[in-house]
């Protein structure tokens, strides 16, 4: 079994030692060294490198942000793990374009921590579930104002859109010209940000434009 050397980073010492006592206890963990503060913890870095790097992203000094920063600088194949008070979604996102593959909360369970720590060393992008729920109602907050800024017009074309209707259809329906649909298909597209259809539909059943069982009929009616 191959041992995950950890570089520890948290400026409350009392912290690092409850984490240090969790980590020694899993037989295929090693904390090879510890920092308080984001300059040491860069040194270190550089003198032990680990194999994982679990940092807080309130540190003094250089805060945990500009550390992953440095550290990916560095080194781009660095595996890095945010352990965080912070529970603000914004949190996360920024940590992961800083560099970082996960971010855990301090709330999280224990066996949170410890199958991210395993997740990040094989190279995977994870999260706590706090946190990806709190992503997830952003995104979807996000996306219900882009969906207000369609017109009815839009709206009504977005419906039929994803019922799978022609742009002929459409327009018979609407007695509109079939440019004018796909026109409108064009700026729908621009202001929900997506790609193509396929988007369109995914992102129209999760804001309940229309449901998995509406297509289902409507699939079924055109057979």
């Amino acid at each position: 079994m191959t041992t995950i050397r950890i570089l520890l980073v948290d400026d409350h010492a009392i912290v690092r030692e409850g984490y240090l006592s969790l980590l020694s206890k899993q037989a295929n963990l090693q904390v090879v060294a510890e920092a308080a503060d984001g300059i040491q913890a860069y040194q270190r870095f550089k003198e032990c490198s680990p194999d994982v790097v679990i940092t807080d992203l309130s540190l003094p000094g250089i805060s945990g942000l500009e550390l992953i920063s440095r550290i990916k600088q560095r080194d781009s194949k660095a595996k890095i793990l945010v352990n965080s008070m912070h529970q603000n979604p914004s949190f996360a996102v920024q940590a992961s374009h800083a560099g970082a593959l996960a971010y855990v909360t301090k709330s999280s369970p224990p066996e949170v921590l410890l199958r991210a720590i395993h997740e990040v060393y094989c190279g995977r992008h994870t999260l706590s579930a706090d946190i990806a729920q709190a992503l997830a109602l952003e995104k979807l907050g996000t996306e219900r104002m882009a969906l207000e800024t369609l017109t009815v017009r839009e709206f009504e074309i977005l419906r039929l859109l994803v019922e799978a209707k022609s742009t002929e259809d459409i327009a018979q329906t609407l007695n509109i010209s079939s440019k004018t649909v796909c026109n409108s298909h064009y700026l729908i597209k621009r202001k929900l940000g997506v790609a193509g259809d396929i988007e369109l539909t995914r992102l129209a059943i999760r804001l309940n434009v229309i449901s998995l069982l509406d297509l289902t009929i409507s699939a079924s009616s055109t057979v």
